[in-house]
C-alpha cells in the first residue's frame, strides 16, 4: 500500500473535522466511538491504527484497551489492511450472494 492509499481514506472520514474528540481521556473513550457508527471508512482506520500499533484515541471504534487486547489475543497477525480491508472487498467478477454464497 502506497502512501498516498495509506492517507487517502482520512478524506472519507466521518471523524476528519473533529479529531480532538477522539483523543478522550479513560472511560470517555467509549462514548468517543459513536462518532465511527455507519463510518465509511472505519475498516481502514482500524487497520491503519492496529498496523501502526497506535496507542492513543479511538481509532476505527475501538479504544486503546480494546486494540491492545485484540493484538495481544492475535499476535499472528502481520497485516491488519489484508484482513480487515482486502479481506471486505469480493475479487472483481466475483459476486457475493446474500448468506455469503457466491
Amino acid at each position: 500500500m502506497s502512501l498516498a492509499e495509506a492517507s487517502e481514506w482520512t478524506l472519507y472520514a466521518k471523524c476528519r473535522d473533529m479529531a480532538d474528540a477522539l483523543f478522550p481521556e479513560g472511560k470517555d473513550q467509549k462514548r468517543a466511538r459513536s462518532v465511527c457508527v455507519g463510518c465509511p471508512v472505519r475498516s481502514e482506520c482500524l487497520a491503519e491504527a492496529l498496523d501502526n500499533r497506535i496507542e492513543w484515541g479511538v481509532w476505527g471504534g475501538m479504544t486503546e484497551r480494546e486494540r491492545r487486547a485484540l493484538l495481544r489475543a492475535r499476535p499472528d497477525i502481520e497485516s491488519w489492511h489484508e484482513v480487515l480491508v482486502e479481506a471486505a472487498v469480493p475479487p472483481v467478477g466475483i459476486t457475493v450472494l446474500p448468506g455469503g454464497k457466491d
